[in-house]
């Protein structure tokens, strides 16, 4: 469990002007509105970071309108601390705001030992949603999702577990994540004869990482999921920390790369040109990289558009910095020209291989 430093300022009381210091947009034809930026508890929330910064993030997050947390069963290290201590913040300082908050969690992912302890069977979906709401002390969470296909496990299988999660009352709606955009339309179907539809799919997206608008299928899996009335929610929208200023100069010893969190494959001089090049456009739009990248994802793509951009921060500055993309979402043809010369795929999708089969 993470060190815990208490502080003198033990009681918190939220800024009073939070609801609205942030845009929404509603998840897909659902009931369901989130905040355009989100914030994912991936990483820097685990054992390895003190409990006090992990919650001044959270509390800063909350003050400056974000809503929605995301979380998984395995985020950490160790698998499940992440939960755990986002369980203690709840406790200190949300008890009185729970109904304000959008929580979600998956299962999916390696978990724990044995023969149910990662896919999509029904034994380790609901064993695992289980063991979530223990670990942060909730009686539900508003979206359960499933965290990755599971091509050793029939598709009605999973899509069952995440209904029946639903039916419970343990979960109030049902998403995947890293879903190709046939096999969304598919779950899509499934979950619609169970009565439950999904409401969202969290792929990963980025300005270095643009899988999802690719159309070999048929169609995107944005244009998919729009077509079966779901919100998107990306994750890593600064590709691991590679759309920000933090490697054109080296990499640091805090950084994920610095600390081995990500491949030195990634961060080679060919992407590196193409990020100082997209700096220079950010600088020319009075932002940030990372602001730039965020609302990048968030830009007016009709009918495809993504609903929410998941974010994370490891300070209250970065935290900061990343929320100052909601200022301006807005982009010139001219501008999304330039970006477009260098907002290229490379090779950075980490879980490319999601649908693939576990033997």
């Amino acid at each position: 469990m993470a060190e815990l430093i208490e502080t003198p300022d033990e009681y918190y009381n939220p800024a009073s002007d939070r609801v609205g210091k942030l845009p929404v947009a509603r998840c897909g034809t659902s009931g369901l509105v989130l905040p355009r930026i989100a914030l994912g508890l991936w990483h820097n929330f685990g054992d390895d970071t003190p409990f006090q910064r992990q919650r001044e993030i959270i509390r800063r997050a909350f003050d400056l309108g974000v809503f929605h947390f995301d979380l998984a069963n395995n985020y950490g290290p160790p698998f499940g601390s992440a939960e755990e201590n986002f369980g203690r913040v709840l406790r200190k300082d949300f008890r009185a705001h729970r109904h304000e908050m959008i929580i979600s969690t998956k299962a999916g992912w390696n978990m724990w030992p044995g023969y149910h302890g990662i896919g999509g069977s029904r034994k380790y979906m609901l064993s695992s949603l289980d063991e979530s709401l223990q670990r942060m002390g909730l009686d539900y969470v508003d979206i359960f999702y499933h965290h990755r296909p599971d091509a050793d496990v029939d598709l009605e299988e999973s899509m069952t577990a995440l209904s029946d999660a639903v039916k419970s009352g343990k979960a109030l709606y049902a998403g995947i994540s890293s879903y190709s955009a046939s096999a969304t339309a598919k779950a899509a179907e499934i979950m619609r004869r169970l009565g439950t539809p999904l409401v969202i799919h969290q792929p990963s997206y980025s300005m270095l990482n643009r899988w999802v608008e690719d159309g070999t299928e048929g169609k995107s899996l944005l244009r998919s999921a729009a077509d079966e009335n779901m919100g998107v929610i990306a994750f890593s929208p600064l590709a691991q920390g590679m759309l920000t200023s933090k490697y054109l100069d080296g990499v640091p010893k805090e950084s994920r790369l610095g600390q081995g969190k990500l491949s030195k494959s990634f961060v080679n001089d060919e992407a590196l040109g193409r990020v100082r090049a997209l700096n220079e456009i950010a600088a020319d739009r009075g932002q940030s990289l990372a602001q730039m990248a965020i609302a990048w994802v968030l830009r007016d793509q009709g009918e495809s558009s993504v609903t929410t951009a998941l974010i994370g921060a490891s300070s209250v500055a970065q935290l900061e910095d990343s929320l100052g993309a909601a200022l301006n979402t807005e982009f010139t043809g001219d501008e999304l020209a330039r970006i477009d010369q260098y907002a290229v795929e490379s090779d950075i999708n980490q879980w490319k291989g999601a649908t693939q089969s576990r033997s």
